[in-house]
């Protein structure tokens, strides 16, 4: 050990402890936090310091970036160039800042994550809205502080005009700490800084009108506004950002589009990670990946597959990639030198008091200049009123000094007036310039005034602040990039699945289907129909219903077990499709048919479950009538609805609500009607009472509908030859029962007259004038005809031809929609019924509709 030197034993617990505790203090408070007035952390301030001392105004030329990372570098900020540089670039990307501070020229980087050009290579200079944040730091409006050599004097923090820090937001991570701030709209901004300057006591939901959300540079859609609302009130919060899409066709396929993507995403990252995902098979209908972006904007084209529905291809791209994302919102700032967690009031508030404390400082500087300058003005407004003796004076003097005394002895001046008059010029003896002075001498007294009645009253600072930022807003306020979509959430499975109408079609074989409800055109009667449906050989339609996309589907087999699924679970196929086979859908037994189909609406709601009945027919006249809540529990095997006796097989399910008239139609034409009430619920083992009996022995039954309104309601019955008619239930005029109430299990009415040209009797249903019947014949041809257009007539006629057949064709099913009033196609349907049941959902959604195109090979 040299001489003199000691050694001090220290805890290195103790000094590791400090140590880390001042380097962490260090990062909080000079590196990775904003400051709460400004809005900037100190490297971006340094920046912006040197560009102004360098002389790089917006005005100016472009000096090339070394040079002012050189600058920034040698006098402020002693830590590598890179990070000078990298901050530089970021704010002069159009995609980082929603508002730039720096402008550019040459490469900055894109927004697919390209580095920018070398420093040596790119020009800068500062844009005119940086000014404002610079404007009057030469009027003592901040505190300076040395820098790190003790040298230069660097500002603490920018006087900005500009509320930077809700404008442009921040993002940093310090130690144990980290700060994310979106950025905002400027006009809503000063719109809400006004605002809580009118009103200091303004509440977060009234600065919430006027400062509506964050808007973010690469606009995009905010979905959902929960996360928005905690964000402002709390300082946290989760803010999710879609893409903005829209569908179009190129060269006759179906396009999704996208022109603007959530902030602060890599468009190259987020197409290369989404062709994997679709070659992974994660994300199904997508054929191309095309990248149109240029320099008139983004443009990102996803090709679908000719299957695809495009929006549900949009909402598994928003569920898997990087087009919807979420901004975690974590609003901590320096206040004072200690990080704060802040609401929306608070970055106001505290933004409004530094812009007091800046024109305080401002209005003091500028009036002791003015004081000044007054004090020296009436030493030569003296001196020129006598000026002969001020020459004389300064004449007789043997040096400076000597006049500056004898002046100030004569006339009793300062030192300061004394040494004006001394320096001053022989052409201020002109009587022009006499006036001059005079005249700028009692425009300052007139400034003084004015600065002291600023100084004197706080309203008035505050109206010179209000005036400053709508100045602001007027020169740099703009439109909203960012649309907010109020009504967004949580993605589910339905939420990408539009809630839209649809046919669901049976083959004979078990090949099921839905198509758009769209896809089908209104016919007159009588017409020849169009092709519905590409069968296999010796196949037909069977069965032929509507329902909407969210609604559980029960199907009933004619063995009389009972399976669920959704009905967007039901592959989708264009109308001359032949559709997939139920038996790869639902684990059905192979010699087992489906031949009731029910859709119902949530089954996990209990007052909906435990009002709703299942009624059941079978082919032999059996009923039975068991609570929808035996249903509600789905099991993938299925389970027993009903048990089939030999020789009988389940025809019919119907929904119902406990209250309606059951009616059920044999072959032979007969028809009976009799209460639900009259038949008690059962277990779902029972195997049902007797509802009609049959006429012979080859007689069955042939349909089951349910009465709700025998007022409103008619009674349809078609034959398989194309006859058909509509009987009303009960008399309108005289409200007399055309079909009469019996008990269940008697034989019946005649409800239509059967002949050799009718044929026997193959469907009924219930219908009214808003309703359109769908009927198809087996050779696949479908015709939708109007209700309305069909007379009502007696029970026992054999009614009107409906449907024109060609040779041994005969109807296959018969189905009921409700009807729209334009004739030639049907878009969008208000569902009151359905050719299913009675309840239907109250709800068609338009975004499903798709063009039909040839099968993707």
């Amino acid at each position: 050990m040299a001489e003199g030197e000691k050694l001090i034993p220290i805890n290195i617990e103790e000094e590791m402890k400090s140590a880390y505790i001042d380097y962490s203090m260090s990062v909080i408070v000079s590196r990775a936090l904003p400051d709460v007035r400004d809005g900037l952390k100190p490297v971006h301030r340094r920046v912006l310091f040197g560009m102004y001392e360098l002389g790089v105004l917006s005005n100016r030329a472009y000096k090339k970036s070394a040079r002012i990372v050189g600058e920034v570098l040698g006098k402020y900020h002693p830590h590598g160039d890179t990070s000078v540089y990298d901050t530089m670039v970021r704010m002069a990307q159009e995609w980082s800042l929603r508002y730039m501070l720096v402008d550019g020229q040459g490469n900055f980087g894109s927004v697919d994550g390209d580095s920018p050009a070398a420093m040596r290579y790119t020009e800068a200079r500062m844009r005119k809205i940086s000014e404002e944040m610079l404007a009057d730091i030469d009027k003592d409006t901040v505190d300076h502080s040395l820098n790190f050599d003790d040298t230069l004097k660097e500002p603490t923090v920018l006087p900005t005009r500009i509320p930077n820090l809700l404008v442009n937001g921040a993002s940093g991570i310090a130690v144990g700490m980290a700060t994310n701030m979106p950025p905002h709209n400027l006009t809503e901004v000063v719109d809400g800084t006004v605002a809580y300057i009118d009103n200091p006591e303004i509440e977060v939901d009234e600065l919430i009108e006027h400062v509506k959300a964050p808007d973010f540079p690469t606009g995009g859609i905010i979905y959902g506004y929960d996360g928005v609302r905690e964000a402002f009130k709390t300082g946290r919060g989760r803010v999710v950002m879609r893409a903005k899409a829209t569908f179009e066709e190129v060269k006759g396929r179906e396009c999704i589009v996208v022109t603007e993507i959530p902030y602060q995403v890599n468009k190259a990252d987020m197409i290369k990670k989404t062709a994997d995902m679709v070659n992974d098979k994660k994300i199904e209908g997508i054929s191309l990946i095309r990248d149109e972006s240029d320099r008139n904007g983004m443009r990102i084209v996803y090709m679908l597959k000719r299957d695809a529905i495009p929006n549900i291809v949009l909402n598994l791209l928003y569920k898997h990639t990087a087009l919807q994302s979420t901004f975690s919102v974590n609003n901590i700032a320096l206040v004072k030198g200690r990080p704060q967690m802040l609401n929306l009031k608070d970055m106001i508030q505290y933004f409004v008091e530094h812009r007091h404390e800046v024109v305080v400082r401002r209005t003091e500087f500028e009036l002791k200049k003015a004081e000044d300058r007054a004090h020296i003005l009436e030493g030569l407004i003296i001196a020129s009123d006598n000026i002969d003796e001020v020459i004389a004076l300064i004449r007789s003097s043997s040096n400076a000094e000597e006049a500056r005394q004898k002046l100030i002895d004569r006339f009793e001046l300062s030192e300061l007036q004394a040494k004006a008059i001394v320096e001053m010029r022989l052409r201020q003896l002109t009587g022009l310039e006499q006036d001059k002075l005079r005249a700028e001498y009692e425009d300052l007294m007139k400034t003084i005034e004015e600065l002291k009645a600023i100084l004197a009253s706080k309203e008035k600072r505050m109206e010179i602040i209000k005036e400053e930022l709508l100045e602001v807003k007027e020169k740099y306020g703009d439109e909203r990039r960012s649309e907010i979509n109020f009504a967004g959430g949580d993605l589910s499975i339905e939420d990408m699945i539009p809630d839209e109408q649809v046919v669901i079609s049976i083959s004979h074989a078990g090949y099921i289907k839905r198509t758009s409800l769209s896809e089908y055109k209104t016919q007159k009667r009588g017409g020849v129909g169009s092709k519905a449906s590409t069968t296999r050989n010796e196949d037909f339609l069977e069965d032929l219903f509507v329902g909407t996309n969210h609604q559980y589907m029960l199907f009933f087999t004619q063995k009389g077990k009972c399976y669920w699924m959704r009905v967007y679970e039901i592959p989708e196929g264009s109308k001359s499709s032949k559709g997939r086979a139920i038996q790869n859908l639902i684990n059905i037994d192979p010699e087992d048919k489906i031949k009731a189909f029910i859709c119902t609406q949530d089954l996990k709601d209990e007052d909906y479950i435990n009002g709703h009945y299942v009624i059941m027919a079978t082919k032999k006249g059996q009923v039975k009538k068991t609570s929808l809540e035996q249903y509600s529990r789905p099991r993938a095997n299925g389970i027993n609805a009903i048990t089939i006796k030999e020789g009988d097989e389940l025809l019919s399910a119907k929904l119902t609500n406990g209250d309606s008239h059951v009616m059920l139609a044999l072959k032979s034409g007969k028809c009976i009607r009799f209460e639900e009430s009259k038949t008690r619920p059962m277990g779902r083992n029972a195997s049902g009472v007797r509802g009609i009996t049959l006429g012979h022995d080859k007689d069955e039954v042939v349909g089951m509908i349910t009465i709700e309104n025998p007022d409103e309601e008619t009674v349809l019955v078609v034959s398989e030859n194309g006859y058909g008619k509509r009987t009303f239930i009960q008399d309108p005029e005289n409200g007399e029962d055309i079909y009469r109430v019996t008990n269940r299990g008697g034989k019946g009415v005649k409800t239509i007259s059967i002949t050799e040209k009718t044929g026997e009797l193959v469907t009924i249903k219930s219908v009214t004038d808003n309703d359109d019947l769908m009927i198809i014949n087996k050779s696949g041809l479908a015709i939708r005809i109007e209700v309305k257009n069909l007379r009502t007539m007696g029970r026992a006629t054999q009614g009107v031809r409906l449907i024109n057949l060609k040779g041994d064709d005969s109807i296959a099913a018969v189905a009921k929609v409700a009807n729209e009033e334009e004739e030639e196609t049907l878009e969008e349907i208000n569902p009151n019924e359905s050719g299913i049941n009675n309840e239907v959902q109250d709800s068609a959604n338009e975004n499903g509709t798709t063009i039909e195109l040839d099968d993707e090979k």
